[in-house]
């Protein structure tokens, strides 16, 4: 790289920042999908099925036809012809069944009608008219119970672990189960659809315009040109709005048809069957070790719920491979089906269950020993990562630990079950490890220096609320010497280069090289227009000019002019680069094995008396690389924090057996962690860039503050009540049965 293209950084990456959309959110500015209003707009209102198995025998729309505002209501006969998606399309989709495709009913909630009217209120009125008929339904297989016939080969697999576990001195073997959670993000699921009678236009509630745009052409039958994604705001997807959807494409074949924009929201209840959950797993798990507590063999064999004909795949065994040493594993996951709707992503997915089954037994596993938790881990930290027998390109799980313990206190704890109290509260005291993957996606950006003194940096990706908007501009600001307030960032459109998803913890690593690149390249052609046409520089080599604290000035100092005033000189409306940058995820043979790492250290009190049991005082620490933005940075971990207390305490899909619907189908009767519920946090991030990944050490925090946090809660309620919760979540009838008191 020639020494034009040097640039001087500013202190903005890595400090905390206040979100540069704050101002638009907290004054109703920002515009989420719903909030669309276009003129002649109408609104459209499913129809779900009420049995889980059958086929819809008739349907009679008469009446709901009729009714006033109603524009047309869609059954199979007469919604048009969608197309599938092939499974080796690079787009994504977990419903790969078209909506309203033909009469056969696969899950409690799937759409079989929908009615379009003037105004929301006409359109749910009618839909409440249409009359459907099943036949052949049967009681539905919703049981927890999973068992599978599938036969598997191993995620891993290293030496004999049935014989090192069959002569091991320790042995731990037990059963772990989660049951299904829904996501349950604030803003519901909505599309507003808009079709010009040639190119869609979506505004969209999605993790992914660009996956979007590719999924929804091929499924509507238009070139990919023809759609464009918008989605400016996302009110958090948790993973449920990575992929699209059934209404999308609903919404999308009736403002076609009508002629008009449409927009689709879908109901409460309907987010809990008809946009994705995390399914239920049930986990074994068989460690065997020394008596001094060291990992001689590790299996783990997993089920989890699969509607029947999806190939989702929740890999509870993601982390299982590498997160200890021991020279005997095997990792087998089965999917078992049952008559439920497809599940999805949920942040963290398989990691976040699979963490919980490994790292209760990892507790297990020091009581039997005898060991200290914190000192059984650090006893079995492994050196490479085993599963490939490559180096981790960073890895200090050991120093999360320890700088863990020290900040909760953790050499005061008193191993004796029950033996801490305060007050009338006997406290628990638990800890588990964490980790998560630290990948890129593929990734475009532009930046561009404009002549109104602004930098323009852009990219076809989304800020889920997780605060894209603003680590953008940090990258943008130290990369270019321009202060973060002039700074533009323009993202949530598939008309601009095409930028990564926001799942897996990879959106803001992914971007970092292509930002990058971008800069360098938007500066190079600054420093080529000045040398070329400004007034200011004409005749000076571009060789001989530099770029810092957004002036352009010669190598030794002199002559510094704004960027702006260059551009002007030159009269040029702006200068541009572009950047781009592959993808890591899946690529196989890889040097490195790429994972953040993490402890969470949890304290419960409980109250036989009153039969109370609450998460009182959680210490995280995270190594997830150089944090961009530690302000938002520590807005993630401490909600995957109260994530993981609804995980551990509250979050279950109740599914009725008569039906196959989802019983508690409510925000009043699917409890979710609230502010009572959220405990004193302190978050620590450990700084140790990784480079391997980008140039500055970035990778994702988005999942890994919900990894292994369930198992250390649970470890703390045995330590508090010497019951052993293995089925999620704790139930306060689980701890009566404690004889502590």
């Amino acid at each position: 790289m020639s020494d034009a293209s040097t640039v001087t950084a500013l202190p903005v990456v890595g400090r905390d920042t206040v979100r540069v959309d704050g101002p638009l959110k907290v004054s109703g500015t920002a515009r989420y999908s719903s909030d669309r209003v276009l003129p002649g707009m109408l609104y459209a209102v499913p129809v779900s099925a009420t049995v889980a198995t059958g086929r819809v025998e008739s349907i009679d729309v008469q009446q709901a036809s009729s009714m006033p505002g109603v524009r047309k209501v869609y059954t199979h006969d007469n919604i048009g012809r969608f197309y599938r998606m092939p499974k080796s399309s690079k787009a994504r989709i977990d419903e790969r069944r078209p909506p309203l495709e033909d009469d056969v009913i696969r899950y409690h909630g799937q759409y079989v009608a929908l009615v379009v009217a003037d105004t929301f209120e006409h359109a749910t009125a009618a839909a409440s008219r249409v009359q459907v008929t099943y036949a052949d339904s049967t009681s539905p297989d919703v049981s927890t119970k999973l068992a599978s016939d599938e036969t598997s080969k191993p995620d891993t697999e290293r030496g004999d672990p049935d014989k090192a576990w069959s002569s091991a001195v320790l042995r731990i073997d037990q059963t772990y189960s989660t049951p299904a959670e829904t996501h349950n993000p604030i803003e519901l699921h909505a599309s507003v659809a808009v079709w010009d009678g040639t190119r869609f236009t979506l505004y969209e509630t999605t993790q992914a315009v660009m996956n979007h745009r590719e999924a929804m052409a091929q499924m509507l039958g238009v070139p990919t040109e023809n759609v464009q994604i918008i989605t400016e705001y996302l009110g958090s997807g948790f993973g449920g709005k990575l992929w699209p959807w059934p209404h999308s494409l609903l919404a999308a074949a009736a403002a076609r048809d009508l002629g008009k924009p449409v927009k689709l929201v879908v109901t409460r209840r309907m987010m809990f069957h008809n946009v994705g959950h995390r399914p239920q797993t049930q986990q074994r798990v068989r460690l065997g070790a020394t008596r001094e507590g060291k990992l001689v063999s590790l299996q783990h064999d997993y089920l989890y719920h699969c509607a029947r004909g999806a190939d989702y795949r929740e890999n509870c065994g993601e982390a299982t491979g590498f997160m200890y040493s021991t020279p005997n594993l095997r990792v087998i996951g089965k999917a078992a089906y049952r008559d439920v709707s497809p599940a999805t992503s949920m942040r963290g997915p398989g990691a976040v269950p699979g963490l919980y089954a490994l790292e209760s037994a990892m507790d297990e596993l020091a009581v039997a020993a005898s060991v200290d938790p914190v000192q059984l881990r650090l006893l079995n930290e492994p050196s490479i990562d085993e599963s490939k027998n490559v180096p981790f390109s960073s890895r200090h799980l050991k120093e999360s630990l320890t700088v863990g313990a020290e900040k909760f206190g953790w050499a005061k704890r008193r191993a004796g079950v029950g033996s801490m109290r305060e007050g009338d509260a006997i406290l628990g005291w638990g800890v588990a490890a964490c980790s998560w993957i630290a990948e890129r996606w593929a990734a475009e950006a532009s930046v561009m220096f404009n002549a109104d003194g602004t930098v323009r940096v852009a990219s076809g990706t989304q800020d889920i609320g997780t605060g894209t908007y603003t680590v953008m501009a940090q990258m943008a600001s130290e990369l270019t010497g321009v202060e973060l307030s002039r700074i533009r960032v323009v993202i949530g459109d598939s008309n601009l280069p095409p930028g990564p998803i926001s799942g897996g913890s990879m959106a803001t690593g992914s971007l970092v090289p292509a930002v990058a690149q971008a800069a360098r390249q938007a500066i190079e052609r600054l420093l080529a227009a000045a040398s070329e046409d400004s007034a200011h520089f004409k005749g000076v080599d571009a060789s001989q000019l530099v770029f810092a604290q957004g002036k352009v000035q010669r190598k030794d100092g002199s002559g510094a002019r704004s960027f702006e005033d260059v551009l002007s000189s030159a009269r040029l409306s702006h200068v541009e680069g572009r950047g781009k940058s592959d993808g890591t995820f899946g690529q196989k043979n890889k040097p490195y094995s790429t994972h953040s790492f993490g402890a969470h250290f949890v304290e419960v009190t409980w109250r036989p008396h009153l039969a109370r049991l609450a998460v009182r005082r959680v210490v995280t620490v995270i190594d997830a690389g150089r944090i961009v933005n530690p302000l938002t940075g520590r807005n993630q971990i401490e909600g995957a924090i109260t994530m993981g207390v609804g995980m551990a305490l509250l979050e279950e899909n109740h599914y009725d057996p008569r039906n196959g619907m989802v019983a508690n189908s409510n925000v009043a009767d699917y409890m979710m962690a609230t502010h009572a519920d959220a405990p004193s946090m302190d978050v620590v991030f450990l700084d140790y860039p990784d480079t391997v990944l980008n140039e500055m050490g970035v990778r994702g925090i988005g999942e890994i503050g919900l990894a292994g946090f369930a198992a250390a809660t649970t470890a703390a309620v045995y330590h508090a009540t010497g019951v052993r919760v293995r089925d999620l979540p704790v139930r306060i009838e689980d701890l009566l049965a404690s004889s502590v008191s």
